[in-house]
């Protein structure tokens, strides 16, 4: 059966959008790409200027768009704070009138978990924080402002949006993190550190981050579990004027969820029904049973409860309460909304680039010494960085250790992904591990590619 729709990946050519350009390809979908360089010559390719409706709309009509995914962005750290409301808020409602007026159906916007930062720590955070009053940065304060534009054109002239927020990306094809790793492993600095590493910090595999994209592309024009409040016959003026939860809602949010278990390995938690069984006298008549049902590799769904409390963002308070905020949508339909993404795994700061290393140690087995931490407490790191910022601004050369870097390293800074779990099915796929030896891997094949071709 043919494909029924037809992508086009804007920042096709990039880390995150080639990943999604692939995902798509292996399932058959059609899809082409926008950006202003070709890298890969496996899809229909446009070049244009994504702050020119008119180039992205003649790309929209030669391709027959039926689906934007939207991942284009200058990198993040990059000085010119100008280039990034250029490309990612002029660009981006560049991207919408031509959606608009093309009738594209579906936008999906690539979004940052940065855009709630402020330096402050992030625990467990959802979908309901606000956006700082003061940017941490232009990056996150351009992404911040597109996704407003990308949620506020939901609806317009039948287009749906969505704008999913994934956490500190690595992977194959990243040539930020690993390259800034790789200095340091280089330069025999592996050993210092910033800050307690008691700060725990969510980092996500680019192939979960496309599983992500391509999930909520399918879920768009899902209809959503309930009817919007604006369909009452009376206008709702408190939580109690809305009615109890849809049996479709209900199934969304009182599911056991199981614990993601990629890395740490899957561990069975002990019950009345199925547990190993200790020493007895006299075991239980259903001996055999109870062991048995531990033992199933395939235990099936839990029947384990779903305690919420008027809190937690997915009890029925919390989702009466956003509907009354915004009668037109549901919280749990995907149109309108942003999802949090991550690998589920949030680890002490250090540990991961520590796991990097770790790996590269593989490759170059005699090149790290042994050598104790050095321990720099977060306010010492924060007066070494001013002054290199100081110094920086005199001599006109761009500091490479700035206080934004230091309050990185020492913030805590994980997201509760339940919301995307639910609604989007969203699951990771690879666990945060197997995507670091993967990213190393990859990285070491280029390295030596390079390294082969300046001796030849």
């Amino acid at each position: 059966m043919p494909p029924t729709s037809s992508y086009l990946v804007i920042g096709g050519s990039g880390f995150v959008g080639r990943h999604i350009v692939q995902q798509l390809l292996d399932r058959g979908d059609l899809v082409s790409v926008f950006d202003i360089v070709q890298r890969h010559h496996d899809v229909p390719f446009f070049s244009g200027d994504i702050t020119d409706k008119d180039q992205v709309l003649s790309a929209l009509k030669k391709s027959s768009t039926t689906c934007i995914i939207h991942t284009a962005s200058p990198p993040a750290g990059l000085s010119d704070a100008a280039l990034y409301y250029k490309v990612n808020v002029d660009g981006t409602n560049a991207v919408i009138a031509a959606a608009v007026e093309a009738g594209v159906r579906k936008l999906v916007f690539t979004s940052s978990a940065g855009v709630v930062f402020n330096g402050s720590n992030v625990i467990n955070g959802d979908e309901r924080l606000p956006f700082p009053k003061v940017p941490m940065d232009a990056y996150n304060d351009s992404k911040a402002k597109a996704e407003i534009a990308v949620l506020e054109a939901n609806g317009k002239n039948g287009l749906l949006t969505v704008a999913l927020r994934p956490a500190g990306i690595f992977g194959p094809g990243d040539r930020q993190v690993m390259s800034g790793l790789y200095q340091v492993y280089e330069r025999g600095q592996t050993h210092f550190q910033i800050g307690d590493n008691t700060n725990l910090f969510d980092w996500t595999y680019v192939g979960n981050v496309a599983h992500a994209h391509l999930l909520a592309a399918d879920k768009l024009d899902a209809p959503p579990p309930a009817p919007p409040l604006a369909s009452l016959e009376k206008p709702a003026t408190s939580v109690d004027d809305i009615p109890s939860l849809t049996p479709e809602e209900e199934s969304l949010v009182n599911y056991y969820l199981p614990s993601i278990d990629l890395t740490t390995g899957h561990h069975r938690i002990p019950t009345c029904e199925a547990r190993p069984l200790g020493p007895y006298i006299n075991p239980p008549p259903n001996a055999e049973q109870i062991a048995a049902a531990f033992a199933d590799p395939n235990p099936g769904p839990s029947n384990r409860p779903v305690i919420r409390t008027r809190f937690d963002a997915l009890s029925e308070y919390s989702l009466s309460r956003s509907k009354l905020l915004d009668t037109s949508k549901s919280p749990l339909q995907v149109a309108g909304q942003v999802f949090f993404i991550t690998n589920g795994e949030p680890c002490y700061f250090w540990d991961f680039p520590r796991l990097v290393w770790h790996h590269l140690d593989r490759y170059f087995p005699n090149q790290r010494k042994s050598r104790s931490y050095f321990v720099l407490p977060k306010a010492i790191g924060m007066a070494a960085a001013s002054g290199s910022e100081w110094f920086g601004w005199l001599t006109g050369k761009q500091p490479t250790f700035t206080r934004f870097k230091v309050t990185f390293s020492c913030a805590t800074r994980w997201h509760n992904i339940e919301r995307a779990r639910r609604v989007l099915g969203y699951e990771p796929q690879t666990g945060l591990e197997e995507g670091v030896k993967r990213m190393v891997e990859w990285w070491y094949t280029e390295y030596d590619a390079g390294n082969h071709k300046q001796a030849h």
